[in-house]
């Protein structure tokens, strides 16, 4: 048990039975089981897509979609969501407070798993692509085209079910990380 009054805000405790604190969060409190246990439980889009499709399925192909030496940001390039949640990309720019947060959970995520700081633009260039895939793969009619800046990168969007996406992170967490 850790001493809750030298930290900030309140904790919440995670999949494994810990504590983390999300505004005040540590390296040493970051767990990759707890990340893939999450992410797996979350569906992209906030739901509104044609079947589940979790986080943890989306980070596994953006990880295998970038260079070898990026396969571990691309992996984690959403585990913060495994501890604030994520917010569809409209609203996240509006709600104020969030981006501190998020980052600062990224920085312990990073710090944990030995990763640079910058999330490296490969990573964010296949996790914007990722979203041609699934425009045309789980999502319904389209009222209006959507705008994307990069070509679908051809991967299949299978739409796992949550602990089977779990253990697929938890696999090529493991694969990454021989």
């Amino acid at each position: 048990m850790i001493d809750a009054t030298m930290r900030h805000g309140d904790w919440m405790q995670t999949y494994t039975g810990r504590q983390f604190w999300p505004i005040d969060p540590r390296p040493e409190e970051v767990h990759i089981e707890d990340i893939a246990h999450a992410l797996s439980m979350m569906c992209r889009y906030n739901g509104h897509c044609d079947r589940f499709y979790s986080v943890a399925e989306h980070s596994v192909l953006v990880s295998r979609a970038v260079p070898p030496q990026y396969a571990l940001w691309g992996l984690l390039h959403d585990a913060s969501e495994a501890y604030i949640a994520d917010i569809v990309r409209p609203a996240k720019r509006f709600i104020a407070g969030y981006k501190p947060v998020e980052a600062a959970i990224m920085t312990a995520v990073t710090t944990r798993f030995g990763l640079p700081q910058k999330q490296p633009d490969e990573v964010s260039i296949a996790d914007s692509a990722i979203l041609a895939d699934e425009a045309g793969q789980i999502m319904g009619p389209h009222p209006v085209p959507w705008s994307l800046p990069h070509p679908p990168l051809g991967v299949e969007i299978v739409g796992y079910a949550p602990f089977y996406a779990r253990d697929l992170f938890l696999a090529r967490y493991a694969e990454i990380n021989p």
